[in-house]
């Protein structure tokens, strides 16, 4: 065994502020073998003996985020369909804490859609370098023409069971999260069949009346993608999909927290609204993030990132150019809310959703060591580490 993999064996992480579900302790982490073996309190790490040290110097140590909802990063979109474009996009936001990723598609052809299912299922099974795929979010083709925002209305269509089970039946296990308009005809009944087959099945892109999201909801629909944007807004006499996702416990909501999508007024509401396991904190980034400003493509649409805002040409915010370490900072700073709360939404909540929760989304004895060391003031990821292997480091 050479040194390098004898060194993954046993790691101590030591001096570091642990957020654990419901408090921050200061302490040590031992990794033994991918899993988190032992969480220790202060000043009782010393007679710990461990391959490698990390001294965390202060700095947090954090479950790792789990993004369910990003199109790219550092100029590859997971609309590219290959293994470079992957590679690049993982090893972007595993320098920004996340560890874990839903490739998220746009509004496309069958066969652009169908090129994703086949990289993705691909990629899942080599031995991933950076952040771990977990499968595919199809955002779209399922949406209403009234809520594109940014995707492309020449594919937008009704829901389609046929193209639904057989990349389901070709890709077994491939597609997570799906998002559609309820309203949409067919859409009631695709619920039902998703959420049999497994599939987290999301309303977005929506103009789905708060009757209608009740019908959803008791088909099987718990999830809201980019919660108040692109969907039928709050009304004191009807409260549309906004209404049905604030006050709908069975829902997930997502959240992109930039100060562009969202107010921190509005942010508030919901944070107050949702259960505190029933927010999602997302990026919905594309390819321009970690990118300078400048002309991008999103979905084959023109992109102009000014300030590191996203548009269409109409002016159309089209997905963000945000990392889920500045999406935390964003919520420390602006929501009123704890560390503990805001690693419940970026870590906790997606891996409860995803039914990967007994592994990870967490620092647990017994689970997977998916770690992430963020500087004290949040600013910057230290370090990252995926099952125990570190995959990014300041």
């Amino acid at each position: 065994m050479d040194q390098h993999n004898k060194q993954d064996k046993q790691m101590l992480i030591r001096n570091v502020k642990i957020v654990l579900e419901d408090t921050v302790i200061e302490g040590s982490v031992l990794v033994k073998d991918s899993i988190i073996a032992t969480i220790i309190e202060k000043n009782e790490d010393q007679a710990i003996e461990a391959e490698q040290v990390v001294d965390g110097e202060g700095a947090w140590l954090l479950p790792g985020f789990i993004d369910v909802h990003v199109h790219g990063g550092f100029g590859g979109d997971f609309m590219d369909a290959n293994q470079e474009s992957y590679d690049t996009i993982t090893q972007f936001h595993a320098s920004q804490g996340t560890t874990g990723m839903l490739a998220t598609t746009v509004t496309a052809s069958r066969e652009a859609i169908e090129a994703v299912f086949q990289a993705t299922s691909s990629y899942v099974q080599q031995a991933m370098p950076y952040a771990a795929l977990l499968g595919v979010h199809l955002e779209g083709p399922f949406i209403s023409p009234k809520w594109m925002g940014a995707q492309n209305p020449a594919f937008q269509t009704p829901p389609r069971l046929d193209w639904l089970k057989d990349w389901t039946t070709r890709y077994p296990g491939i597609l997570k999260l799906l998002t559609l308009a309820p309203e949409n005809e067919g859409a009631i009944d695709a619920i039902k069949w998703l959420s049999g087959q497994n599939v987290i099945v999301a309303c977005g892109h929506t103009d789905a009346t708060y009757e209608v999201m009740a019908q959803a909801a008791d088909a099987g629909l718990t999830h809201a993608v980019h919660t108040y944007n692109a969907m039928r807004p709050l009304h004191h006499r009807e409260p549309g999909t906004v209404g049905a996702v604030l006050t709908d416990d069975r829902i997930y909501a997502e959240l992109i927290a930039d100060g562009h999508h969202v107010h921190p007024g509005a942010i508030r509401l919901l944070a107050r609204s949702k259960p505190a396991d029933k927010l999602i904190l997302i990026t919905d980034a594309m390819s321009a993030a970690g990118r300078p400003d400048g002309l991008y493509d999103l979905g084959g649409l023109p992109v102009t990132v000014q300030g590191g805002v996203a548009r269409l040409a109409e002016g159309n915010l089209a997905g963000s150019s945000l990392t889920m370490i500045n999406a935390f900072r964003y919520m420390l700073e602006h929501s009123g809310l704890s560390v503990t709360d805001i690693s419940r939404y970026a870590s906790a909540n997606p891996a409860k959703q995803l039914a990967m929760f007994d592994r990870t989304g967490s620092i647990a004895v017994g689970k997977q060591a998916d770690l992430v060391l963020a500087a004290p003031d949040f600013s910057q990821v230290r370090s990252t580490w995926v099952n125990g292997r570190q995959v990014y480091k300041a």
